[in-house]
């Protein structure tokens, strides 16, 4: 089962629920909590600033983007685009090799 660009196949949050049900042996409840808490950590965490390391998975980095002029591409009016914080994902090295070896085999 390959997820990749042009795959219509997603990971949901409701799908980590059932694997968590299905695998750890938490009631179905206590699965939605655990997923829930979690994401709300995550959350809360990028939210101040600051950095979000998972060992073996990658880390998230909070970026400031500085105030910039933009163009609307449909009708090329000038726009203002305000400062803003973005999200941007970094996979660590393992994942990395493991995405990279799945997608040699796959060929």
């Amino acid at each position: 089962m390959r997820r990749g660009r042009g795959s219509k196949m997603s990971l949901t949050k409701e799908k980590i629920i059932g694997d968590i049900y299905n695998n750890v042996g938490l009631s179905k409840a206590q699965s939605r909590s655990v997923v829930e808490k979690l994401f709300e950590i995550l959350k809360q965490t990028l939210e101040t600033g600051e950095d979000l390391l998972i060992s073996g998975f990658g880390k998230f980095v909070v970026k400031e983007k500085g105030a910039r002029r933009g163009r609307n591409p449909q009708t090329t009016e000038d726009l203002h685009l305000r400062a803003r914080r973005v999200v941007i994902f970094k996979t660590s090295g393992v994942l990395r090799k493991r995405i990279n070896d799945s997608f040699r085999s796959s060929e």
